[in-house]
């Protein structure tokens, strides 16, 4: 039976992160979690996605995929106007995503006074 041999790649390909920062509000909020696909990074991902991804300088962000160029690089945007981005730092290599986000988590909300 091969059950946990699947589980156990399973497992090893989804990653759960904390989102910190306003970069992608207000759709993605600090305190949210997003469950990220670590598998099969030959695949490119493609504009409109969400990728987790290590800067040298800024650490691990969360951004959106702007565009993806000829060789894999990409090109991503935040949300929030004042978000660092590849404006900023220019396109990202693809060996330096660590995931696409498959799931939002989001954290409890607090609820208007008003119906």
């Amino acid at each position: 039976m091969h059950a946990p041999l699947i589980v156990q790649k399973a497992k090893n390909m989804l990653k759960v992160i904390r989102v910190e920062g306003e970069s992608l509000s207000p759709e993605y909020l600090p305190g949210d979690y997003v469950v990220i696909y670590t598998g099969n990074r030959s695949r490119r991902p493609h504009p409109g996605a969400v990728v987790v991804f290590r800067h040298p300088a800024y650490g691990v962000m969360i951004k959106r995929v702007q565009r993806v160029d000829a060789d894999g690089w990409l090109y991503v945007t935040g949300s929030h106007p004042h978000s660092v981005d590849s404006a900023r730092f220019g396109a990202i290599p693809p060996q330096d995503v660590i995931g696409k986000v498959i799931w939002h988590i989001r954290r409890p909300r607090p609820k208007s006074p008003h119906p």
